[in-house]
């Protein structure tokens, strides 16, 4: 993606947010400069990844396959420093813009439509051993119901609603066309986007970059190249 686009797109899930009655951190904005500054005091945010992220997984159409979300919070575990056991997440769900089908070996996580459209989770029979999906019907909790559902399945998710989904769950998701963008969260168990993602379709994570103007705000992914503070010792 170029630097101008994923600028671009910041700046509409900046006025999103906003326009949601969702506050964000004051580091939302911050400047390179204000990283630097603040660097020392901010190692839990750099060594966490909170703040913005954006991807087109690989791709090169971000509003068709893509995804823009804030980590508020994070953990690491087994560690000492960083114990949390948790993560939280904000995202701007954009309709027909399509998170790819995944899951994770060990994340637990609830999706919540906090407002906006409504949100459309696909979801399929995952096997974590085995690295693939597999037959047959699986027991899911949707607003604290359990529900069973066939691979394929869909459910949506208005406004108030949420879904727990387990290892076993591979999902995608995006907003319903006609409804509107979607003001989406996740709780969960701490998230690692870098060991705990198993993608089943033909994407990446992070995009490269093609630096054509400055950075505003500040990817979390990004911060390592453009903070010297950053950077680990």
């Amino acid at each position: 993606m170029k630097r101008s686009e994923i600028n671009r797109h910041l700046a509409e899930g900046m006025a999103f947010f906003e326009a949601m009655h969702f506050p964000l951190p004051p580091y939302a904005t911050f400047s390179v400069a204000d990283w630097e500054r603040e660097a020392e005091a901010a190692r839990e945010i750099f060594d966490l990844k909170l703040g913005w992220d954006v991807t087109a997984f690989g791709g090169d159409d971000f509003l068709k396959t893509g995804l823009l979300l804030f980590t508020l919070r994070n953990g690491i575990a087994g560690s000492e420093r960083y114990p949390k056991p948790y993560a939280e997440k904000i995202m701007m769900v954009r309709e027909n813009q399509v998170a790819p089908r995944h899951f994770h070996w060990h994340k637990r996580e609830d999706i919540i439509n906090r407002g906006g459209g409504n949100l459309v989770i696909e979801l399929f029979h995952a096997d974590p051993a085995e690295n693939r999906l597999c037959n047959g019907s699986f027991s899911i909790s949707v607003n604290g119901f359990r529900r069973t559902l066939d691979s394929g399945d869909r459910v949506i998710l208005k406004p108030g609603d949420s879904i727990c989904l387990e290892p076993i769950h591979a999902h995608r998701f995006y907003g319903e066309p006609g409804r509107g963008n979607v003001l989406a969260g996740e709780v969960s168990m701490v998230n690692d986007d870098s060991n705990d993602n198993c993608f089943l379709d033909d994407v990446i994570r992070f995009d490269p970059v093609e630096e054509d103007e400055p950075p505003f705000p500040l990817p979390a992914a990004d911060y390592e190249t453009f903070v010297k503070g950053a950077r680990h010792a």
